[in-house]
Parts: C-alpha cells; structure tokens; sequence
C-alpha cells in the first residue's frame, strides 16, 4: 500500500559528505513528519533528525550543525544532508515517514529498507 525507498548511502571517509534520499509512494493521502534514523552495530535503533510537514525540523545533538534534514512535499521525499561525517556516523540509516492514507484516518509509520554509511578514518 506504501512503499518507502532510500537511496544514497555508502562509504565515504571522514570529514567528507554524503546525500541521502527517501521517497514514499503508494496510498497516500498526506505525510505528516518523516525522519531519519540510524542504527550502527550492535546497538539500538537512534533517532537523527526529523522533519514536519510545514518544515519544522528536529535534530539530534551530535549531528546538528552537521546534517541538514529538508523535504520536497510534491515528490514525497525527505533528504539527509551529512557533511563533516565521521566514523561514529557509522550506521544503517533508516528513513520513517508518518503516513495518512487517506482523510480523518489516524497516521501510521512506514519505514525504508535501510541504506548502509559507512566513514573510514
């Protein structure tokens, strides 16, 4: 019904940038905050930014200053600017989108697959 797809991920080394992108598609009425998270080996699933629908964005304190999180409503995509990354960015990032499929319903999450950062020293 929907589907979320993210792209742009890999191995970079640090200090450099990567750009990431996540569009929903499928039944959707309206999405309401997309964020991205990330998960690194052997710990749990972090939340690093997320975005509202009218671009009020939310930031973890060690990737603010560094990361940029933006949207483009018409194309149902969340972007995940990562400049200055370093090796404890080291993770898979995961994209989340809060999903209306259609008016006056309750939203539910829909997350991508993952795509794979990886910042050698």
């Amino acid at each position: 019904q929907v589907q979320v797809v993210e792209s742009g991920g890999g191995l970079v080394q640090a200090g450099g940038s990567l750009r990431l992108s996540c569009a929903a598609s499928g039944s959707i009425f309206s999405i309401n905050t997309m964020g991205w998270y990330r998960q690194a080996p052997g710990k749990q699933r972090d939340l690093v930014a997320t975005i509202t629908s009218t671009g009020v964005t939310n930031y973890f304190e060690s990737v603010e200053g560094r990361f940029a999180i933006s949207r483009d409503n018409a194309k149902n995509t969340v972007y995940l600017q990562m400049n200055s990354l370093k090796p404890e960015d080291t993770a898979v990032y995961y994209c989340n989108a809060e999903v209306l499929v259609r008016a006056y319903l309750r939203p539910s999450a829909y997350w991508g697959q993952g795509t794979q950062v990886t910042v050698s020293s």
